[in-house]
């Protein structure tokens, strides 16, 4: 079975939460999303780079910088 991509499972993910609301007006979507899939993405690009801040930087395609500030961020280290 082939997995779906990436970006219909966000799709249907944001779909179901605006569906969910029941008519009431959603707040600030943009940096909820950012935020709810930055720290997973994060996460597993550490894990697959073994920590390795300075290839998870260039597979992320950031600053070294950028990475650990988002690492702090979501109290990733």
């Amino acid at each position: 079975m082939t997995p779906k991509p990436l970006d219909v499972c966000v799709r249907e993910n944001l779909e179901a939460y605006l569906s969910d609301l029941g008519g009431e007006q959603p707040h600030s979507m943009h940096d909820m999303v950012i935020r709810m899939v930055e720290k997973p993405l994060l996460e597993v690009v550490m894990k697959h780079t073994e920590g390795n801040q300075s290839k998870a930087a260039e597979w992320l395609g950031i600053n070294r910088n950028t990475l650990r500030r988002k690492l702090l961020e979501h109290q990733l280290l």
